[in-house]
């Protein structure tokens, strides 16, 4: 909404010209963004436009924008102006590099470059109004209203006050999850921790795939040892880790519990049968529970003081991010009885790693937990919900998740690349498609966004494919 907006009556007559200095956010739903195009009769030209940018030039000279001559004609009892909605129709203004490379990417008459150039964002979205993200993974139900007001509220501070630096922040991330600080570090979402936790492993590291790839793309392929479920749905006990990793020559393990993308679970008395298999075989394990708030199972989690300390060779991965709905602010924590390596890592990483934003809201955060506790139980329910909405669209596998996301399989017939291009293309819907993290095989990732959205996703995916 940059540069100048108009305020419309009902018959299209412009009620007023909006300047950028005269902008009033809180009265964003009111105005029109103009594309700047106009279109003036040679009788408004003689009569309206030209005397009155006579008689404006005369009275504060030259260097104004033509549009206020408008705006002044604007206020006349009669209206001579109106203006043409646009209903659909794509525009953008360019102004700079930035406005240039998102106009591309919306613009580009290739299909197939479009939704390269989209996916290459890697986030952003929220720059594009229509475009509904079930790439990326959120809580839509957390974080509240009333938490988002107290945020708004402390808006001019945060913005202009320095946030505190490693040492304080632990001790914020600390107390929310009930363990010392010198046990669990802050970082700028997890994927700076993970870079940062990768280097220092030392030897080989046995992951699961598929996975989250910003963990295996962390180490050289020479010292990663994979193991890939034998079965449709990429499921997996704890008991075929160890199966499986027992005479492999591996010192470190990385699981992901709810897998990315499978959202396969394992219950906490196996991880435990894990993290003991590990101690004995010498490994280091690194449990992510980014998205164990989602599953099933109570009192899920590892972040507890008891179990970290008994387990120094445990490390344990949460993204703030991910579970409590706010990806903008990018937090994460790592937690582990190892407190050699957190600090270590904490020397390793920005003492200025998070912003004030992040840091206010770890600070409030506990005010919230019945709020959060809720958020959860509703986003479960529409997680089945939605299984059961998609598993009526023909051509349709639905694997079940305990994340907050739904891995489905395609008829092979199906091109996921062709199903993402067209969802993204026709409903401006981004959806995941796995076919490079599972050798080609039709899977997608779908994120459990609100009801509301996953209806529309079903709906457009009927559309396209059939009902059962």
């Amino acid at each position: 909404m940059d540069g100048t907006c108009v305020k419309l009556s009902s018959d299209d007559s412009i009620e007023a010209f909006v300047p950028g200095k005269k902008f009033k956010f809180n009265e964003n739903s009111q105005y029109y963004k103009t594309v700047n195009i106009y279109k003036f009769s040679k009788h408004f030209s003689e009569t309206h436009y030209v005397p009155f940018l006579v008689a404006y030039q005369a009275a504060l000279g030259e260097n104004e924008y033509y549009e206020q001559v408008l705006r002044v004609i604007t206020m006349l009892d009669t209206p001579v102006i109106k203006a043409k909605r646009l209903s659909g129709q794509k525009w953008y203004e360019i102004d700079d590099i930035q406005d240039l490379d998102i106009a591309e990417s919306i613009f580009t008459p290739d299909d197939d470059e479009r939704v390269k150039l989209l996916q290459g964002r890697y986030g952003g979205y929220w720059r594009y109004p229509k475009l509904i993200d079930f790439c990326y993974l959120v809580n839509p139900y957390f974080p509240p209203e009333k938490m988002k007001d107290e945020i708004r509220a402390s808006f001019d501070t945060l913005l202009t006050e320095y946030p505190s630096g490693m040492r304080v922040n632990s001790l914020l991330a600390a107390k929310n999850f009930g363990v010392h600080q010198e046990n669990i570090i802050v970082g700028n979402g997890a994927a700076e921790l993970i870079k940062s936790l990768m280097g220092f492993l030392k030897g080989k590291v046995g992951f699961i795939r598929p996975t989250f790839d910003e963990y295996p793309n962390r180490y050289s392929r020479e010292n990663s040892v994979d193991f890939i479920p034998d079965n449709a749905d990429y499921s997996y006990t704890a008991a075929d880790l160890m199966a499986y990793f027992d005479d492999k020559d591996i010192q470190n393990l990385i699981v992901v519990n709810p897998d990315n993308p499978s959202g396969n679970y394992i219950p906490k008395a196996d991880l435990f049968k894990l993290i003991e298999w590990a101690d004995k075989k010498g490994i280091t394990l690194l449990i992510d529970e980014s998205f164990v708030d989602f599953a099933d199972e109570p009192d899920n989690t590892l972040i507890e003081q008891e179990i970290l300390s008994a387990n120094p060779h445990l490390f344990v991965m949460k993204s703030i991010s991910k579970s409590y709905g706010v990806p903008g602010l990018r937090l994460g924590v790592l937690a582990s009885g190892n407190a050699d390596i957190i600090a270590s890592m904490k020397k390793d990483v920005a003492i200025w790693n998070i912003n004030s934003f992040g840091e206010f809201y770890m600070q409030i955060e506990e005010k919230y937990k019945k709020d959060y506790a809720a958020a959860l139980v509703q986003i479960r329910a529409e997680r089945a919900r939605f299984e059961a909405e998609l598993a009526t669209v023909k051509g349709v596998r639905v694997i079940h998740s305990q994340a907050n996301y739904v891995m489905v399989e395609l008829d092979e017939k199906i091109s996921p690349k062709e199903l993402l291009k067209t969802l993204l293309i026709k409903y401006e819907l981004l959806i995941k498609e796995l076919t490079t993290k599972t050798n080609g095989r039709n899977y997608l990732r779908l994120a459990v966004r609100n009801t509301e959205d996953n209806d529309k996703l079903v709906a457009a995916m009927k559309n396209e494919l059939g009902e059962k």
